[in-house]
Parts: structure tokens; sequence; C-alpha cells
């Protein structure tokens, strides 16, 4: 298996991917142009290692085994002997791309370089490489070190060698690995999007509260409702990421960004590292309290960003872009939902499901309502 890792980008992402390698006893490089991000990349591994330590998860002596077995540095160079080299940097696909043709002249031919992005095009930037064939996505997910999924998506120029090779090495890293094609948002950031922007619109449309949306999830099992959670990740990475996913699919109405989103953006009210988002963390209000008048109210929330998620879910599958049993465990352990969507659709029932959509869009007579053809198949085999 493989021995030396190079990982570009001392961020919490970098700094996490170099961290379960190192656990793992692989030889680690950390590159950053930045000694201050090297710096914070030290002190939080120091800290996450201490973590572990204080758990008994590790005693003194894998503690410091562990951290010597990453090294942090500021030039490229130092990846000549490489076997794998993993991008975690800005999202930007021009900057992406020129690493990547700079790792081109320094690595071996036989080095696999991957990029972590979570949306922007794997083909695209393996077609300015020379070798594109040994170039492919390998999406974690934050805290890399915690959360157990990896998205690998190979472009298609991708040697299926590779590919395969590749799942195994991070199925080795204690990782459960699905595999996407080449598509904006790949599964989890895809198949996620109707959990934010059906929140969002509800809303907008005076159906309910923010408090009311997210009590309506939270009590169906869901770890944080939508608003808290964007609040969570910054509205800045999420508005980002539903323009990207928007743009890619040629502005299909099912991504379409919310007013309400970029208005924050543009505030500066980016959730809990600003103080402010959709909710205030600098003066928290009462929690919100249901009153069994609002059972009906939340029934249907619950229902309708549901069905949209499952909606999105089968879609995802419809198209190709992975298998049924991958986008059941991509947001399971990607974005830790209570159960796998195909798996509530069958619960629900595929009758009620399609009832709903088709509600929905008689209603509003939009394309992001449209009903997934996998789901009306599964209605002509009952």
């Amino acid at each position: 298996m493989l021995s030396k890792l190079g990982v570009i980008g001392a961020g919490a992402m970098g700094s996490g991917i170099a961290q379960l390698a190192a656990v793992s006893g692989t030889d680690v490089i950390l590159a950053d142009v930045n000694q201050e991000a090297l710096d914070k990349a030290k002190s939080r591994l120091s800290e996450q290692l201490g973590k572990l330590l204080e758990k008994g998860k590790i005693d003194a002596s894998q503690l410091n085994a562990i951290f010597g077995r990453i090294s942090f540095v500021s030039e490229l160079s130092a990846f000549s002997d490489r076997e794998m080299v993993i991008e975690a940097i800005v999202e930007d696909l021009d900057v992406k791309t020129k690493i990547f043709q700079q790792l081109e002249v320094i690595c071996g031919e036989n080095t696999v370089l991957a990029s972590n992005t979570s949306s922007l095009s794997i083909t695209a930037m393996a077609a300015k490489l020379q070798r594109p064939e040994r170039f492919m996505g390998i999406h974690f997910f934050n805290p890399a070190p915690v959360m157990k999924l990896v998205e690998v998506v190979p472009a298609i120029q991708s040697d299926e060698d590779l590919v395969v090779q590749t799942i195994r090495q991070v199925e080795a890293w204690d990782k459960i690995v699905v595999r996407a094609k080449d598509s904006p948002g790949f599964i989890v950031n895809k198949v996620a999007r109707p959990f934010y922007s059906e929140a969002i619109r509800m809303m907008e449309e005076g159906v309910a509260s923010k408090e009311q949306i997210d009590h309506a999830m939270t009590s169906q099992g869901f770890k944080m409702g939508p608003f808290a959670l964007m609040d969570f990740i910054g509205h800045d990475v999420n508005f980002a990421v539903t323009q990207s996913v928007w743009r890619s699919f040629w502005f299909d109405d099912r991504y379409k960004p919310s007013f309400s989103q970029q208005k924050l953006v543009e505030a500066g009210y980016l959730g809990k590292k600003s103080g402010k988002g959709f909710y205030n963390y600098d003066a928290p209000t009462e929690k919100w309290e249901p009153k069994e008048e609002d059972d009906t109210l939340l029934a249907y929330i619950f229902k309708r960003i549901l069905v949209m998620l499952i909606n999105e879910a089968a879609d995802t599958v419809q198209t190709g872009i992975c298998s049924e049993q991958d986008v059941e465990l991509a947001m399971q352990y990607g974005t830790n939902y209570p159960k796998g969507l195909l798996q509530w659709a069958e619960e629900i029932g595929y009758d009620e499901v399609v009832y709903q959509l088709d509600g929905l869009y008689d209603r509003y007579h939009e394309a992001r309502y449209r009903v997934s053809p996998y789901l009306r198949d599964r209605l002509s085999i009952l």
C-alpha cells in the first residue's frame, strides 16, 4: 500500500488528510506557501493528537511516531518521491490546475495526482495535464480524520486500474468509499441541495419560520436543521457550492440559489464564524418549542423536504452518477442523514413520494418539482 503521500494546503482539510494518513502509518509531506498556515497546522495536529492521547486511543510513543511521520514544507519540490499527492486548496479551477501542472514536472511519472475539490470538474483539470490518466478526484469530508465517507471521482481520462488501486488505498485508511461520475457536486453536494433550498423556499414564502423548519427536521432524526447547518458550514462556502452546482447544471431550477442567502453573504453574515447568519450567535434567542397545533405544519415541512431529497437521490442514480448502494452510503456517512434516502422512499411508499412531488409540481409548475423517471418506474413495479 501507499507509503509516501504529499498533501498541498495546510488548512483544516489538508492537515486532516495528513493526520489520517500518518495515523495509518504513511509518511506524509504537508506543503503550503504560507508559513503561518503551516504553523497553525502543526498546532492543530498537536491538539488533535493530544485529544486522541487523552481518550486513550493512542499512547505517547504512538503520538510521537505519528507526528514524526509528517513533514511541513513550503516548496513543492519536496514531492519528487511521493507516490500520491492530494491537493486541498482554494476552490479555484485555474489555481488548482496550475499546481498540478507544476507537480507533473516535479513528481515521478507514476505518481497519482488527486484533487479534493467538492464541486469543480475533475475532467477539466485533467485535460490541462500531460498525463491526465493518472489524475482523479478524492473528496474527503471535514473533519477528514472523523468523517467516514470519501468520494472517489475519476476523470474521463483516468486509468481504471489506478482508480481501483486508489479506492483500495483510501479504504485502507479506514474510510467508506463511494464512486461518483464526474458531475457537478458529485453525490453528496448534489443530492443535499434540496435540504437547504427547499427550506429557504418555504421560509421565503412564509410557509414556516426557520425555527419551525429546523425543528421539523431535527425531530425526525437529522442532526441539524437546514438553517443551523448552513450557519455552521458558513454561507460563503454553502452559497458558493450552490452557485457552482447551479451553473454547472446549465442553470437548472432544481439548484437555483436564493436571494436570502446571497444577501447574508453580501452583508458578511456568514454564520457561526462571523457571529450572525440566519441566527444571531452574539445574542441567542430562546429555543423555539412546538405546540400541539404545530404538528400538521411540522409534518408538512418534513415530508416536503424529504421527498425532494429522495427525488434528487433517485435522479442521481437514474443519470448514472452513482449506484443505488453508493447514494445510500454517501448520504448516511457524508451528511449523517438518519437513513438512506431510497430506503426511506420504500418505507413511505413510492406512490406517496410521487404523489407529494406531483402535488408540488401542480402548485408551482416549476421543473424543480419534476419527478425522476426512477421513481415513476418504481410505481410500475409495484
